[in-house]
């Protein structure tokens, strides 16, 4: 997912992450923009018992938020450091021998987040060799939100290569009033609309296609 700081991808990530839950598998979200308690919130908001699905090991949050304010999580799972040095040895630790369901969905709210730590090749080179490797050998599926224009080419790139599908969030100006649309930019292994559609939020800001 490439997104605008304005947009609805946040929301949007939330709303997938419900209906998943409630319709096919385990799910881990990768808080990097968020505190836990506030993804569960959002997701208790869209009909979830968190601290059901967590206790039956169908929802796994991992803190990444902490580690940004330089502080200790207290959380079950989290990354105490955003290094890529230090989060490869987690890595290989703790997901590689992860969830041992197959079929679930792991989303990341803001890999961008991790430009702040490092460098531009180690980051993108770990999400490379080891993050998009990962899902395959496990057999799920990750999505994962970067901010749009605000890295280098190269990193736009790389990981758009490595992706099966590109999907974009914005905001776009319509006459005197703003629209939220997303659109599919390139799906490799189906076929697909790739026009703007407009995106309708609802009061628990759960985000559906708007008719």
């Amino acid at each position: 997912m490439e997104f605008t700081g304005a947009s609805q991808w946040y929301n949007a990530s939330f709303t997938i992450s419900a209906g998943w839950l409630k319709t096919a598998g385990p799910l881990g979200y990768n808080s990097l923009a968020h505190p836990p308690d506030d993804v569960r919130m959002k997701l208790n908001r869209l009909g979830l018992n968190c601290g059901q699905l967590e206790s039956e090991d169908k929802l796994y949050i991992t803190d990444l938020y902490t580690a940004t304010l330089g502080r200790k999580s207290k959380e079950k799972f989290a990354a105490s450091s955003l290094k890529v040095a230090d989060l490869s040895i987690e890595f290989s630790r703790n997901v590689m021998r992860g969830p041992p369901e197959p079929d679930t969905l792991a989303i990341v709210d803001n890999g961008s987040t991790l430009a702040r730590f490092n460098d531009e090749k180690n980051w993108v080179e770990f999400i490379l060799t080891r993050i998009i490797p990962s899902a395959k050998i496990l057999k799920n599926t990750g999505i994962a939100g970067i901010i749009r224009e605000i890295h280098g080419a190269w990193v736009y790139e790389q990981l758009e290569a490595a992706a099966d599908a590109i999907i974009d969030f914005k905001v776009e100006e319509e006459g005197k009033t703003l629209r939220d649309v997303m659109r599919i930019r390139s799906m490799r292994n189906g076929l697909h609309d790739r026009e703007w559609h407009e995106l309708k939020i609802g009061e628990n800001f759960e985000v559906t296609l708007k008719k």
